[in-house]
């Protein structure tokens, strides 16, 4: 059984929207591996930062 679907809508300055971008594309495993309970964690961690980079950049914030 999955987990239940969230769905968060936000409103960002487009600076704030372009770091928030940055950061999803920069930041590494091992980054949430330090802060993360367990390996697992660390995994849901880079996932929702993908989603949120894809959100992002389907509302037009693409970084490079």
């Amino acid at each position: 059984m999955s987990a239940p679907e969230f769905t968060l809508e936000v409103v960002l300055a487009e600076e704030d929207a372009v770091a928030l971008a940055q950061l999803c594309k920069r930041i590494s495993f091992e980054t949430c591996r330090s802060m993360a309970v367990d390996g697992r964690e660390a995994y849901a961690m880079i996932d929702a930062t993908n989603r949120v980079r894809k959100a992002l950049a389907d509302a037009g914030v693409v970084v490079r």
